[in-house]
Formats: structure tokens, sequence, C-alpha cells
């Protein structure tokens, strides 16, 4: 036998929630949570449901009433603010006032006789009243004493006022209140988290002069070039001394001579491991003016975090306990047959010792916090447990909200996803490899409106130090342009590894990899940045365009338009008070231009059907009035392979006609 057989309503399907509640959701400072759920009770009563959302400090809760959409299912929303953990549950119970109130309407309208429920009505109203105080429950006893009183009108009134529906609600004892039965979680980021451009650049090769190691101060040079592009992030292969062991020569060869810098990912050396500085680059001094110029040029610092050790790591002498040793007593490198790492030792996250491996990876990270880094990229976090991950991130987010870290992770789709579970507030993606029309609408659908984007936030790469496409490798300038610009729109986070990207790089190691050239993770690179073929001013353009249109900074409103040609992609973004709308329109063809008809969904896009609408291409600076959901597009890739249209919700006045003209 229950312990209160009288609670009779039933709360299930609740969204957003995420494998039973064990994970939470995610969202920035100020953003709307939408929840919806399944709600009922055996009968025909009314009910009440409420959300139920505070900080995770906080120790009382609000409240936000649901409203009904039919059949059952309810939706409210709510903004969460401060950084931090938030918890959200649902409560409902049997509304006995709305269920009178309905009753009466319908009586009134079938022209019954209403008198016993106006007696009923003034019972509970009088009852609520001696719960309330002050003016409160001044006009409900007066209320009670209307009702009471049987004046003609007075069930008309009682239908209609909102005042007393108000007061009846907000004084309700709740009788027999259902709780939903568990708290879910959402984890509030900074903005930063949500949206932002990211530049990755290996510090070595920023010097002026070609073949001298780049250093810090070189870095803090380069720093005008990437805040005049436009980008939010500067991110920095790792800065930490290199083995010299089995060292890698130019283009990953297995063999180096003395003068060869080696990998940044082979991490560690005599001068220290993941919390010292590569000499070369400079000190911590020099460091430290890094991140404050920085920040005086706009950009936030991501720095890149791969745990993994040399064996020259002063982790390899100091805990030797911490690798897997193979049966002939020694330490066993990273091997991916064929390929064999031997600069690198995988950390053995399975030692007895874990405990204390643990903690000194935590505070790897918050080593660079206490010197100004709130942002890390991981290096392949699918290698390492996800209960570390999840220990970590907590424990760090619990006294530093607003770092955010970012999941490198090209795996299977679980794994990636787990990881975005467990804390990583950005993933990267398969964008990278997703080309065709319909595999981008397919993916990117999932990744916005399925369960999936309430946890897990895309960031676009169209390249990596470790990926260059064959589609760039052979697309040319095109190829380049089609890739940003749908990196840059379709994600409110994105990234790209410059300067290879923005110089358009595009030479294999060999036919059929996806390894560069002369790879700048093996060997120093000096970049002519000058160069004319550059495509940094069409970058700079994009992201001023970012910033100056809230619709790009977010994913969840991206919507898919019709056209007639599958070379062609169209969608549009807009912000949350729909103010603000951008249309894309991209061609997917690198080569050839490529015309069609589109097929818009005028509402998405706010227009009103049969009425003009203009469009501001903000790339090309091109105005045009379109008419319906059919207009008609041509893109030439050898130009600009794509419409980004700002869309005017007026009618064109006589002026704007002879503008067009």
């Amino acid at each position: 036998m229950p312990a209160e057989g009288r609670a009779r309503v039933v709360i299930e399907g609740v969204y957003p929630e995420v494998d039973g509640g064990r994970f939470p959701i995610k969202r920035v400072e100020g953003e709307e949570v939408a929840v919806e759920a399944d709600v009922f009770s055996d009968g025909h009563e009314m009910l009440a449901v409420v959300i139920r959302h505070r900080h995770e400090h906080d120790a009382a809760w609000d409240e936000i009433h649901m409203e009904s959409l039919g059949n059952d299912r309810w939706r409210g929303t709510f903004r969460v603010g401060g950084l931090g953990r938030h918890r959200y549950t649902l409560l409902a119970w049997i509304d006995r006032f709305a269920s009178w109130r309905e009753k009466l309407e319908k009586k009134l309208e079938a022209h019954q006789d209403v008198n016993v429920d106006l007696l009923d009505g003034a019972a509970l109203v009088i009852d609520t009243s001696k719960r309330a105080t002050g003016e409160d429950a001044d006009v409900l006893r007066l209320w009670g004493e209307v009702l009471e009183a049987q004046t003609d009108g007075v069930a008309v009134r009682a239908v209609a006022d909102e005042q007393l529906a108000d007061l009846m609600r907000r004084h309700d004892d709740r009788p027999f209140a259902v709780p939903y039965g568990r708290d879910l979680e959402i984890v509030v980021d900074p903005e930063r988290a949500r949206y932002g451009a990211w530049y990755e650049l290996f510090p070595r090769s920023t010097s002026a002069e070609p073949g001298r190691h780049g250093t810090f101060d070189d870095v803090i040079a380069r720093l005008p070039y990437v805040a005049e592009m436009g980008f939010d992030v500067l991110y920095l292969a790792p800065i930490h001394p290199i083995g010299r062991q089995f060292r890698k020569g130019p283009n990953n060869t297995e063999t180096s001579n003395p003068e060869d810098v080696g990998s940044p990912w082979a991490i560690g050396a005599p001068e220290g491991g993941h919390t010292a500085i590569h000499p070369d680059l400079g000190t911590f001094d020099d460091f430290d003016r890094l991140v404050a110029a920085t920040r005086q040029h706009g950009l936030d610092l991501a720095l890149d975090v791969a745990l993994q050790c040399t064996p020259d790591h002063p982790w390899v002498a100091e805990h030797p306990e911490w690798f897997r040793h193979r049966a002939d007593g020694t330490i066993a490198y990273a091997e991916n047959p064929p390929k064999k790492y031997q600069d690198i030792y995988p950390i053995d996250f399975e030692t007895p010792n874990w405990r204390e491996l643990w903690e000194a990876v935590r505070d790897v990270f918050r080593f660079w916090m206490d010197r100004g880094v709130r942002i890390f990229r991981v290096d392949n976090p699918h290698t390492k447990p996800f209960a570390f991950w999840e220990w970590c991130i907590n424990d760090i987010k619990a006294t530093d909200p607003d770092v955010i870290f970012l999941s490198e992770a090209f795996t299977r789709p679980r794994l990636m996803e787990h990881l975005a579970k467990v804390g990583f507030g950005q993933s990267y993606t398969y964008f990278i490899w997703r080309r065709h029309r319909w595999e981008l609408q397919e993916y990117f659908a999932a990744l916005n409106h399925t369960l999936l984007g309430q946890f897990m936030r895309p960031n676009l790469w169209p390249n990596t130090p470790d990926i260059l496409t064959d589609e760039l490798q052979e697309g040319g300038r095109g190829a380049f342009m089609e890739r940003f610009l749908l990196a840059a729109t379709l994600g409110a986070s994105y990234g790209i590894y410059g300067p290879a990207f923005e110089l358009m790089e595009h030479e294999p190691v060999s036919a059929g990899t996806e390894e560069y050239l002369d790879s700048e993770k093996y060997q120093l690179r000096h970049w002519d940045l000058d160069r004319a073929e550059s495509l940094r001013a069409l970058i700079a353009r994009v992201n001023r365009i970012r910033r100056e249109h809230p619709a790009l900074q977010r994913d969840h409103t991206l919507r898919f338009h019709g056209t007639d040609n599958d070379a062609l992609l169209a969608y549009s973004k807009s912000s949350p008070d729909g103010t603000d709308v951008i249309l894309c329109v991209v061609n997917l063809d690198h080569h050839a231009p490529q015309a069609g008809w589109t097929a818009l969904d005028l509402g998405a896009l706010g227009v009103e059907p049969g009425k003009p609408f203009q469009v501001h291409d903000l790339i090309t600076d091109a105005h045009y009035t379109w008419h319906g959901p059919h207009n008609y597009v041509e893109l030439n890739p050898q130009v600009v392979p794509a419409h980004i249209l700002h869309v005017r919700h007026r009618e064109r006045t006589e002026q704007d006609f002879e503008y067009f003209l």
C-alpha cells in the first residue's frame, strides 16, 4: 500500500533529461531552458504543473508554471543565471480551483443552475484566504462573501477574473502534490562555451626570420594579425619541453638530426614536463606577458593539454608506476600497428596508484589556471578513462566554473558523446568529413534538434594539424572558402588551424593521406602572411558579420530550407527574439558555378507570405528583393561560393524600388 494513496498525478516523459538524470544538460549564462513533460491523472480535473529550479548553492526554489500543450503534454521555460550547476525538477497536483472554474464555465454555457457550484467555490476561496496574508487575504475573503451571496452575475465574474485565479494559484495548498522524484542538473558556462572563433598556431613557427625558433614575444607580435581577422580565441599547440629520445624528424621520419625540433606533443625533457615551458619559447614572465597581451587584444588564450610523456619526462623517473611495463621490463610506448610512436609513453590510468596520478593530472590544469588560462583543448581524451574526466572536470569547475574544456576526439560517436556528458564543454565533430547536402542536413539536425544538442556543443574545424582532407587537397580556393563559410555559419563555435588554412596549404605528404607535407608538427615553418592569395580578408569580414549578428552566435535555431539543386545548401538562423535573421545559401561544388531556386520556409524567416522582402548579402554588400519561397540563386565558387543574407522584414517602399533599379 502506498504511503499516500490520494496522490493521483503521473509525471513522465520529461525533456530534456540525459540518461535518467545521470548527466546534466548545458547552457550559458542567461540562456533559456525549455522543459516539457507528460503530466496527467485519472478523471477530468484540471492540473497545476510547475518547474522548480535553483542554483545548487541556493536554498530556495524558484517556480515557473507550465502551460498545457494539449494531449497531456506540458511546457515551461526559465532562464539560468550564474555560472556553475543548477537544478530543476517538476511538481504537479490537482488544481481544485481551476477544475471548479472550468466546470462553472461549462454550466454557464449550457444555461444550467450554478447556485450550489457558487457555494462550493466560496468554500474553496474562503479556505484559501486563511493561508494568505495582507491584501491577498482581504481580497480572497471578499470574493468568498460575494460567491456565498450568489448575486446576479457573480458566476460570470468569477470565471473571467484573472486576479482571483492568480491569488488562488499563489496560495494553493497543493493537495497531494506529486514530485517528479529526482532533481535534474544544468551546467551553466560562460558565453565563450557557446560562441567563438578559434585560431590555432604553433608558437615556434611565429618567428619573423626564416629558420629561427619562435618565442612568446613573436606570438605577441602576431596578435594584431589574429585580432584583425576577428578571432575570439588564440589556441596554442603544446608549449612544453620536447623529448630528445626517439625524437621524430621532418615529415614524421623515425630518425632525426640534432637540429630537428621534434613534435610538441612529445612532452617532457630534462627541463621539465607538463608544467614547464620549452626554453626556446621564453620564460614564465614572458608567458605572463603573452596572457596579458592576449586579453588586451580581446582574445582568450587556450592551451593544448596532451596527457602523454616522452621517455625524458620527469614523471618517468619519478613515477615509473604510472606507466605500463612490458614483459621485458621496458615501458610500453604508443603503438597503432603498423605505426610506432617510440617518442611517447601513454599514461597507465589503471595503475594501483591511480588516485595519486589523477590528482597530479588535475593539478596540471590548475597550474596553468593559476597563470590565467581558462580554456583547454584536450588531445585525445577518449584514450583516458571517462571516470577520470568526470571527476577532474567537476573538481575544477566546482571552484572555477568559468573554465572551458574542448574535447578533441575524432572517434566513435558514442565515445564522443559520452565525453560531452561527463563534462567537456565543447566537442570536435565529424563536420570535417561531411560534404554532401543530405549528410550535412542529417548531421546538423542531430547535433541541434535532438537530445544530443542539450549536452554536446559542436566546434567545427575545416582543418587541423593532423587533418588535411582530400577535399582541401584537390578543391582549390573554392574548397577552402566553402568549408570556411560552412564552419563559420553552421556553427556558433568554429576554428581553423592557421596560417595553413588562410594561406590554403594543400600538399599532402603522400597520396591517400591526410598529413601535411612538411608539417609543422615536426619542423619549423615560416609563413608569408602577406601572400596575395590569402583568405584573411574574407575571414575578417565573416568574423565581423558573426559579431554583428546574434543569429550566428547560437546553434539551436538552425533550420534547413529546400533548393531544387543538390549542390546548393540553404539554411537559416535567428536570434532568440526573432529580430535578427540570417539566411545562408552555399555552393557545395568547388569547381563549377551552380544555380537553382530556393524553397524557403517563410515562417522560419519571419516573413509574411504574399509580401516581398529584402535580403542584404553581408559578404558582397548586394541587396535583393525576394518574393515568396521561390527565389533564384547562382553562386560561383571561384568568386564567393555563398550568400550570407540578412533578412529584412518590411515592405518595399517607392524609395527602395528606385534603389534596386
